[in-house]
């Protein structure tokens, strides 16, 4: 959430990084609301505070005539008037509050300067490339292809247990979606992460802090019945660990990770990546959580994007870093990279990570503070990435490493995990 002060002080800033967003009209359109809200709310307020001060005063004169022996009828009766007011009042200032509160939920980040502007992922920068992909489509059986050629990649048994979108691994692919995982979590925790296991369940104020609701409550699996949501990323429950909580400087960043199965809904995504196990329902992915000191976040972002790469080059897939401009960043995001595998069967970089620093958006939502040096509380910085989707990572895999469409070459960072060398097909 951004503060109502920004919005308040400087109302153009907030105006011009909508328009760079691409942000739809309706958004400019609550913008107003909010805006109009608080001058009210401000108004109120005022009315509030001098009335406030006038029956302090009251106060004062009644304490006077009391010593002076007086009964002060009129003007115990008049600070009562004025209390009322000043309860009456004191509601609608509450309730103004809250309807901004719950407006500004759904404004997006402000994008940090550095991001270039842009209306959609065409005007995306590349930042850097590793590798050279040394396979196209003509060269190898797609993931989706193995699986009609073999029972390692179930989709109809996926279909039947659950419904499109779903899907069900076995066997040698099964032990590679497990041996990544192990994997990711052991790069990670060596490069200094703490390994957390957390619930795939919360409930609605967790969910709400990292801006997926209310704005998102679409793509969302909810418990009927219940205040619980499916997570749709390990970010949710990570980020809300110190949720209410103020954190020390000296701590600062705490880098967690975490192994999650992951739940969306994909509402409106039908059209895209229909195929495979591309964009799934429910996914496994590892996921990198910091808290970071205002003045070192985007330092942090840079660390945190270089640790999901590491990913990728110790199994040695060809990827890129690609900066997103503003018109494709995440609601909640200030700054992205999206770090991009090649997938040989679409001849194209695909994404398997999205790296971002959000700032102070999701740690006002969260009231995640930290207390500096001379006591003072700030906002900490929040950022997350995965390191990585693990379906994403077992395609590439799959396919950069396959051999005359017959055999895929396990990676040797993998083979202590997977105690095989290959898999045929």
């Amino acid at each position: 959430m951004i503060s109502i002060y920004m919005l308040r002080d400087m109302p153009e800033v907030v105006t011009r990084a909508l328009s760079d967003r691409n942000s739809p009209e309706e958004t400019t359109v609550i913008l107003d609301k909010i805006l109009d809200l608080d001058r009210k709310w401000r108004a109120s307020k005022k009315e509030e505070e001098e009335l406030r001060s006038e029956r302090n005063k009251l106060a004062v004169r009644i304490v006077e005539e009391k010593k002076a022996g007086k009964a002060a009828v009129e003007l115990i009766r008049d600070s009562g008037e004025i209390g009322a007011k000043i309860k009456a009042i004191s509601e609608t200032t509450k309730k103004l509050e809250a309807q901004s509160k719950e407006l500004l939920m759904f404004i997006p980040n402000i994008p940090h300067g550095s991001v270039p502007i842009g209306k959609n992922e065409s005007m995306n920068r590349e930042v850097r490339t590793n590798g050279i992909p040394l396979k196209k489509s003509a060269d190898v059986l797609s993931h989706y292809d193995i699986a009609a050629k073999s029972e390692m990649i179930d989709f109809e048994r996926g279909v039947k247990l659950a419904c499109h979108r779903f899907s069900v691994l076995r066997g040698p692919v099964a032990k590679l979606e497990r041996a990544l995982i192990n994997f990711m979590l052991n790069v990670q925790t060596q490069q200094g992460y703490t390994e957390i296991i957390p619930p795939y369940l919360v409930n609605t104020k967790t969910i709400t802090a990292t801006g997926q609701l209310p704005k998102f409550a679409d793509q969302q699996y909810k418990a009927e019945g219940e205040d619980l949501w499916l997570i749709p990323t390990a970010e949710v429950p990570l980020t809300n660990l110190y949720a209410d909580e103020v954190l020390e400087e000296s701590a600062l960043p705490i880098k967690l990770c975490a192994h999650t199965p992951c739940f969306r809904r994909e509402a409106g995504e039908y059209g895209r990546d229909i195929r495979g196990l591309i964009r799934q329902h429910q996914f496994n992915k590892v996921e990198l959580v910091k808290f970071s000191h205002p003045d070192r976040s985007f330092e942090e972002l840079e660390t945190l994007t270089r640790d999901a790469e590491k990913i990728l080059q110790l199994l040695g897939l060809p990827y890129r870093v690609v900066e997103l401009c503003t018109g494709d960043l995440g609601f909640s995001a200030a700054k992205t990279y999206d770090i991009e595998v090649w997938m040989p069967s679409q001849d194209k970089y695909r994404e398997i990570s999205s790296c971002s620093n959000c700032t102070d958006f999701q740690a006002r939502r969260a009231n995640i503070k930290f207390r500096d040096s001379k006591g003072a509380l700030e906002l900490a910085h929040t950022l997350n990435g995965s390191g990585l989707a693990v379906g994403r990572t077992l395609i590439a895999i799959l396919e950069n490493f396959q051999v005359d469409k017959k055999r895929v070459i396990i990676p040797e960072v993998l083979r202590d995990f997977m105690g095989e060398e290959s898999i045929e097909f």
